[in-house]
């Protein structure tokens, strides 16, 4: 570091370090060294991280000062030091989908991750997860518990809680996830960020052409909205290899024009069993439901019933876990529990089970979706209590870790079983851990939900309390 640079401020989110390294106050070298001695620092007590790839991740930024000094263009992420969950290939790098099972170095980066760098990203390591994702819990027996960075005693939820835990502790600014069934959202719940689930189709898969089945999409946690924002302005789109295809967003995400006052429907009740909400995430509902009144927007309490995805959810993700484990170069190192789940999925969901499980998703997506006849977005808790102390995965077998998912995914499954793009906002706190609220639109609408979480984070701005 030079006397005219200075290292990004621990907490400085995706725009800011583009805009210091762009401006030449900082380099993308002292950007990527400063993230790596927080991950060095924060690790393995946090274990958010499953690989750290230093030695290359200097390279990048050396090379990519060295295109700016050489008036090269420079792309809208260019000197970002970011983390990828372990599902997503990294070029030279093992993809383990957060077990042991896996094989050698991917050959080639996920599209997801080709795009990151295209944009001048600098991967910096990947990120912790359960086994293949199964559960809401980033705990495994290859790699320990992630903890949460606001309470090292509770989980930070999952299935993308290394990349949730990673961006909450200010290691880096932004974190690949991916959600089929809450997994971007559970654990920015659980760890005080912002995470978006964009629409079924958003963002590319490949080279896998869906996340089980019509379940899953991939997408990024970060501290604010706009850093989000940039960053699907970055990943939207898909490739050929993609089953699902979305329309093409109607204009950028980043800098949202104001939008039109909403009438937003307050929904409390689901019908999954015995999964209602406690009262700090009813009151952080009402809360925001407050918040929002203030800025002008119509709020309507509906004593709706959401509906219990389970009968489409659960083939779906028995299946998906079975494709997972069938790519595995060495099944016999799979968890116990991992190993029930697959031959559960080998009898009981064959091809035409999942074909059937699909229609009848599309038919709960049509009846569901017509709150947005209503209605223009839905206000719901994220999660049914705060963050489980850690250890719910200790000694589980597949029935056990199942009921013990059960009541983190309550409010969230449902909308991967529709598609829509669902946020988990933060909402402020409960005895020193994070409360969290979702907020849910229709088919594409992104912008009104960055819009909309854009506005709370004006009059609550949560990334300005650290938690380390």
């Amino acid at each position: 570091m030079t006397d005219s640079t200075a290292a990004p401020a621990p907490y400085a989110g995706v725009a800011e370090t583009a805009a210091e390294v762009r401006a030449g106050k900082t380099t993308a070298a002292e950007a990527v060294d400063q993230a790596l001695a927080r991950i060095e620092r924060a690790e393995p007590r946090l274990r958010a991280f499953v690989r750290v790839t230093a030695e290359r991740a200097r390279a990048e930024a050396a090379e990519l000062d060295a295109r700016q000094a050489a008036g090269a263009p420079l792309g809208p992420l260019h000197g970002v030091p970011m983390a990828v969950k372990d599902e997503l290939d990294v070029a030279g790098v093992p993809t383990g989908y957060g077990g042991a099972a896996g094989g050698g170095p991917a050959t080639a980066d996920a599209e997801v991750v080709r795009r990151l760098r295209a944009a001048g990203a600098v991967i910096v390591g990947k990120t912790a997860m359960p086994e293949f994702g199964i559960w809401p819990y980033t705990e495994s027996e290859a790699h320990g518990h992630t903890h949460n960075p606001w309470s090292h005693g509770h989980t930070p939820g999952g299935s993308s809680g290394g990349s949730a835990a990673a961006v909450a502790a200010g290691l880096v600014p932004a974190a690949t996830g991916a959600d089929s069934g809450g997994s971007i959202r559970i654990p920015a719940a659980c760890c005080g960020v912002f995470g978006l689930k964009p629409q079924r189709g958003r963002v590319s898969s490949a080279p896998r052409p869906d996340l089980w089945g019509a379940l899953g999409t991939v997408g990024v946690l970060t501290r604010t909205v706009a850093d989000s924002a940039l960053l699907y302005d970055v990943l939207a789109g898909t490739v050929a290899a993609d089953r699902w295809h979305a329309p093409a967003p109607a204009s950028p995400y980043a800098d949202p024009e104001p939008g039109p006052r909403l009438r937003i429907g307050l929904l409390l009740r689901t019908a999954v069993p015995g999964c209602a909400a406690a009262p700090s995430c009813v009151a952080a509902v009402r809360e925001t439901a407050a918040a929002l009144a203030g800025l002008g927007h119509e709020i309507v309490e509906d004593r709706y019933r959401l509906p219990d995805p389970t009968g489409t959810f659960l083939p779906q993700v028995l299946g998906g876990v079975r494709l997972d484990a069938d790519r595995m170069p060495h099944p016999e190192l799979l968890e116990r529990r991992t190993r029930a789940v697959v031959r559960l999925g080998r009898v009981a969901v064959p091809p035409p089970v999942l074909r059937w499980a699909e229609r009848r998703g599309e038919r709960l997506t049509a009846r569901v979706c017509t709150l947005f006849d209503r209605y223009d977005v839905l206000l719901t808790p994220t999660l049914t209590g705060p963050p489980p102390p850690i250890g719910r995965m200790d000694g589980a077998g597949m029935l056990r870790g199942a009921l013990r998912a059960v009541p983190m995914v309550a409010y969230t499954a449902l909308w991967n079983v529709c598609g829509n793009p669902a946020a988990a906002v933060p909402a402020g706190f409960d005895g020193g851990l994070p409360r969290s609220v979702q907020l849910v639109a229709p088919p594409s609408g992104e912008h009104t939900l960055l819009r909309l979480a854009t506005e709370l984070e004006r009059v609550r701005p949560w990334a300005a309390v650290p938690p380390l």
